[in-house]
């Protein structure tokens, strides 16, 4: 397992305090960091791991983006979206045993 963007980065919030700051949210930051990211993915592969399946945790721009550059870069024979456990817990608590079996049948299959 391992991270589209290996980066922790972080920006100051209207209040002046520090809060995550995901690669995808900034266009500049994306362009930005694009070199890197490839340079990144290209250094996990080289681990020796399976590229024929990638599981993406984060079905909205992590997703886009990561098969943005796959499109262009071929890295991984398919990526299968998974929404982010935040979201689920966060957003749709209450329907967690739907994203669970999605997660199961995913992994599976």
């Amino acid at each position: 397992m391992n991270f589209v963007c290996p980066l922790g980065i972080v920006r100051i919030n209207a209040k002046g305090n520090e809060v995550n700051c995901n690669y995808y949210e900034n266009k500049k930051l994306q362009e930005t960091l694009y070199s890197f990211i490839i340079s990144a993915i290209r250094s996990q592969i080289n681990f020796g791991i399976d590229t024929s399946v990638c599981y993406c945790i984060g079905s909205g721009e992590n997703y886009a983006f990561l098969s943005k550059v796959n499109s262009e870069y071929n890295f991984f024979n398919t990526i299968i979206p998974l929404e982010h456990p935040r979201f689920i817990m966060q957003y749709n608590s209450k329907r967690k045993d739907v994203f669970m079996e999605k997660y199961i049948n995913a992994l599976y299959s």
